[in-house]
Order: structure tokens, then C-alpha cells, then sequence
């Protein structure tokens, strides 16, 4: 099944693969920059908290994601798996508009990536941080 971005998102796109949870809880996308690759998503209700804004546990999910697309170039030989995710919460999101996602690999090993990232709204480059997140890739061998 291929998903499609929002209007907003639109030359942003998705693994290329199907993410059955990534697909139901975003969907999320990446696309490359000057400055790396940012994640995004477009806010829907299924998204928000009780109180209106996005849950919590949404922006985790989306800081998961956003792992693997800051650390693409180094996942590229197999993928990884999570093994360590670390977030603070900042600021309560927004009920509407687009969420983004950036950061950077801070070191890299033979089998793990370390990141660092923020997810901010409407720009990636926002004020407002959301989230301050990091976490530890473990890199997988390709499969033959």
C-alpha cells in the first residue's frame, strides 16, 4: 500500500516499504536537506490528548521514527533496531498543522548510531521545541 503525503508534505516520502504501525499511528515522512534528513507529519485528531493537544506518547512514536531517518545514511548496509529512546517534553503540541522532526548523529560505532533530535511544529527550524529526544540504533547486517 502506498501512502501518499499530505499537500502540505507533498515531494516528501515514506521507506518505500510497509510500515503497518508507523502507517496507522502517522502516517510519517522524510525528505533530505542541506542540513540532513527531517521527519514530518500532519496533525490529525487520532493524534491529540484529552486535552487537545498531540499525546504524548504520539510525539515518542514520532521520535522513534525520526531515529532511523536522522541516522538514514548510516542504516543503509541493513536497518536497526531501537535500543535505547530518551525524550523530554517541552512544550504541548499543537491540535493542527505539521510536526517536524530533526537532529543529528552524534557518534558512530561498528553496530550502534547515536542520535539527537527535537520535534518542533509548523518549522524545523521553530523556537518551540515539543520534544528533546536521543537514542541508540543498533545496526542490523543486510540480508543476502
Amino acid at each position: 500500500m502506498t501512502i501518499s503525503p499530505p499537500e502540505e508534505l507533498s515531494g516528501w516520502q515514506t521507506w518505500g516499504a510497509e510500515e503497518p504501525f508507523e502507517d496507522m499511528a502517522g502516517p510519517f515522512f522524510f525528505r533530505k536537506t542541506a542540513d540532513g534528513y527531517v521527519s514530518a507529519f500532519k496533525v490529525e485528531r487520532k493524534h491529540l490528548n484529552g486535552g487537545g493537544a498531540i499525546h504524548g506518547g504520539m510525539l515518542m512514536t514520532f521520535a522513534d521514527y525520526s531515529l532511523f531517518t536522522i541516522a538514514y545514511d548510516e542504516l543503509q548496509n541493513g536497518g536497526g533496531v531501537t535500543i535505547a529512546l530518551n525524550g523530554e517534553f517541552t512544550a504541548a503540541g499543537p491540535a493542527s498543522g505539521i510536526i517536524y522532526a530533526s537532529g543529528e548523529v552524534v557518534r558512530e560505532t561498528g553496530s550502534m548510531v547515536f542520535v539527537r533530535g527535537v520535534i518542533t511544529p509548523d518549522d524545523p527550524n521553530a523556537d518551540t521545541v515539543l520534544l528533546n529526544f536521543s537514542g541508540i540504533v543498533r545496526k542490523l547486517k543486510k540480508r543476502d
